[in-house]
C-alpha cells in the first residue's frame, strides 16, 4: 500500500514522501494515529495544499520537544528494586516505570516515547534514549538500585556488584584462614601422631 507521509518516521522517511508500507502497518498504525494518508490523487493534491500548515504544524511541535529535551537530556532516575546478591531483579523495569519516576521528577513525557527494546533485569547504571519528537531524542540515565545507599554508590562510578562479590570473596578467604589456623592449632595441641 502506498502512503503519503505526513511526519518523519524512522526507517520510513520525511514529510510528503510516498512510501510503500505493508497494509496492516498503514491501517493499523500509520492511517488511525495521523502520520500518513493513503497515496490517492485527491489525497496527493490535498497534501499539497497543505503541505506550509503540515511543516509549520510539525517545526512548531520540534521546537517544543526541543525545549522539553534541554531539560531532561542527562537526567538520571533513580529506581529502587529487589534483586538477588547476582544484581539479577526478581521483576524487571519498564517503560512505564521510566515514565513514572520521570513524572515524579517533575519531566513529563508519554511512555511511548521511552526507547526501550526489552525490559530493565539487573541493577546498575542503564542509558535509556527518549524520542520527543520524531526528529527529537534525548538520553537519559536510569539508576536500578536495591537501596539508596547503593543507588548513590553507583552514581559516582562503583560496580556494587563487583563490590560485594569482591568482600564476600574477601570474608570467605579470611574464614579459611581463620579455620586453617584453628586446624593448625589443634594438631599441635594433639601432638605428633603415633605410629
Amino acid at each position: 500500500m502506498d502512503v503519503i507521509l505526513l511526519e518523519r518516521v524512522e526507517s520510513l522517511g520525511a514529510i510528503g514522501d510516498v512510501v510503500k508500507v505493508k497494509n496492516g502497518f498503514a491501517r493499523n498504525f500509520l492511517l488511525p494515529q495521523g502520520k500518513a494518508l493513503l497515496a490517492t490523487e485527491p489525497n496527493r493534491k490535498r497534501f499539497e495544499r497543505e503541505r506550509a500548515n503540515i511543516e509549520a504544524r510539525n517545526e512548531k511541535a520540534k521546537a517544543a520537544a526541543a525545549g522539553d529535551a534541554q531539560s531532561i537530556e542527562g537526567a538520571v532516575y533513580v529506581l529502587i528494586r529487589q534483586a538477588g546478591e547476582t544484581g539479577q531483579m526478581y521483576g524487571s523495569v519498564s517503560a512505564r516505570d521510566i515514565a513514572e519516576a520521570a513524572a515524579a521528577a517533575g519531566h513529563t513525557f508519554e511512555r511511548r516515547h521511552v526507547l526501550l527494546n526489552q525490559p530493565i533485569k539487573t541493577i546498575g547504571m542503564h542509558e535509556i534514549s527518549i524520542r520527543l519528537h520524531p526528529e527529537v531524542t534525548v538520553k537519559v540515565s536510569v539508576n536500578v538500585a536495591r537501596s539508596s545507599d547503593e543507588a548513590e554508590r553507583q552514581a559516582k562510578g562503583e560496580n556494587v556488584i563487583e563490590a560485594n562479590l569482591a568482600a564476600d570473596r574477601a570474608q570467605a578467604s579470611e574464614q579459611a584462614q581463620e579455620l586453617a589456623a584453628s586446624a593448625a592449632a589443634a594438631n599441635a595441641e594433639r601432638g605428633p601422631a603415633d605410629d
